[in-house]
């Protein structure tokens, strides 16, 4: 175990019934329920105290829920494969650690809600992985929803809530993650011996993404996650987001020891029994640091800070005036949603007395993360064409969104310095479109020749203005 974490283990397996109810009905099902006996034995083997499930398919829109019962019992069968049987279950749950976690949330800005009432219906993918990996409820256990709509950020607040009350109440837990890979099913009943991944495509970025854990390096799954996610062709894909958390509550590293157990279909999805123990040795530094965040602020904006302006909307792009009701307090720092999000853990810009400095701003979309002009290389690295003057209007119109956001202009810029990865083959370009736009504002400007940037952008402005 890492010196920082009380997670002996980490555990990803699919929320499908077929494991549990018809092992024996196809090859592939039968190896998925054979990976989890495996590590129903490595559990009892551990030091591990209690079992923390994060499950997907315990959707919830209000906030994050944890499951508080002393004592869920019910039976229960599944939406779409009834065929296959019940479930009845009867789990032990650690109701200190849960209402700790209900707590714990709360105090890092999240909007918490126990959940401890008779009949509450406990998901299907809980009670598959609980079944199989805890089937004499040796250890006590919690359940955490997942909210349909919380962000990275904010999933990483709930993991490092899980961590807190851990550390506090001196357990070591397992932690579980239920979902799929590729989430795409078979529409139609097939036959259990026709079983296959739905398609070619979610079978190659299943593999890809098993290689990464193969090799323990949780992080960069989490690191690295729209960048995956903008390659799948399922854009509905669910790996990401326990991804989050697992890192958030394991520690944010690549320091695991990864074994695939199984991967196989499950109508058409790809499912995979996973674990990931701490050790001492890496595969290497993360690929970049992105929103390694404290406290949740907002809604869906998040940022460490108790003097943070959150803009939703901006002045018309088409306007030079400032707009003094947002302007940011002296001392304070400003987010907005009209320019592209963080990719590490830093505002939009802070100010300091007359004099607002922006942190280093690139052509990326806000929202969609798309580069105008395209990206200078594939996730891959291999270099691409690209249009500098497409990603220069883009950097600048995002610098002018974050002033405007900040009650300042363009007008107000007294100092830029620019980045460019090809100064040989962009400058020209660069400069061209830059002329346009500062030429009458006479900013002082430094240029710099780099050799990369954290996203596969060509050039990025780090600007300084004044305000007040």
């Amino acid at each position: 175990m890492s010196d920082d974490s009380p997670i002996v283990m980490g555990i990803w397996g699919p929320p499908h019934p077929h494991p549990l109810l018809a092992p024996e009905k196809n090859e592939g099902w039968g190896k998925l329920r054979a990976a989890y006996d495996q590590l129903r034995e490595r559990i009892e083997e551990s030091d591990a105290d209690v079992i923390i499930v994060y499950s997907t398919t315990w959707p919830s829109v209000i906030g994050h829920q944890v499951q508080c019962r002393e004592n869920p019992e019910w039976t229960h069968v599944d939406d779409d494969f009834h065929a296959l049987g019940s479930m009845p279950y009867s789990f032990k749950v650690d109701v200190d650690l849960a209402n700790g976690i209900v707590e714990a949330g709360e105090k890092r800005g999240l909007h918490m809600r126990g959940v401890d009432y008779h009949g509450f219906p406990i998901d299907t993918g809980s009670i598959v992985a609980l079944s199989l990996l805890n089937p004499d409820n040796k250890l006590p256990m919690t359940i955490l929803s997942s909210n349909m709509y919380a962000n990275r950020a904010e999933t990483i607040v709930l993991g490092k809530a899980t961590t807190d009350v851990l550390k506090a109440q001196g357990k070591k837990a397992v932690a579980v993650v239920v979902a799929s890979l590729s989430n795409r099913m078979f529409t139609k009943h097939i036959e259990p011996e026709d079983d296959r991944i739905h398609s070619q495509k979610d079978d190659e970025w299943n593999r890809k993404i098993l290689e990464f854990f193969a090799k323990g390096r949780l992080e960069d799954i989490s690191q690295l996650s729209r960048d995956i996610h903008s390659q799948i062709r399922v854009q509905k894909v669910v790996a990401f987001k326990p991804a989050w958390w697992l890192a958030s509550a394991m520690g944010q590293h690549n320091r695991y020891d990864g074994d695939v157990l199984a991967y196989e279909a499950l109508h058409g999805s790809g499912g995979a029994v996973i674990s990931l123990t701490p050790t001492k040795g890496s595969v290497g530094d993360k690929e970049f640091d992105e929103d390694d965040v404290e406290y949740y602020r907002g809604d869906r904006n998040v940022i460490d800070s108790d003097s943070t302006l959150e803009v939703s909307e901006t002045a018309s792009a088409n306007s030079e005036v400032s707009d003094s009701s947002h302007t940011v307090p002296e001392g304070g720092i400003i987010e907005t949603s009209a320019a592209p999000k963080a990719v590490g853990a830093y505002p939009h810009a802070r100010r300091v007395g007359e004099l607002l400095y922006l942190s280093g701003v690139g052509p990326r979309q806000a929202g969609t993360d798309e580069i105008p002009g395209g990206a200078i290389r594939t996730p891959d690295g291999i270099p691409q064409e690209y249009d500098i003057k497409a990603q220069t209007e883009a950097c600048i119109a995002n610098v002018k969104a974050i002033l405007e956001a900040s009650g300042a202009s363009l007008s107000d810029v007294i100092d830029i310095t620019s980045f460019l990865v090809d100064m040989e083959r962009d400058f020209a370009g660069y400069n061209e479109v830059y002329a346009k736009h500062f030429t009458s504002v006479q900013a002082t400007r430094t240029t710099l020749a780099i050799t990369a940037l954290p996203t596969p952008i060509a050039v990025e402005m780090k600007v300084i203005a004044k305000i007040g």
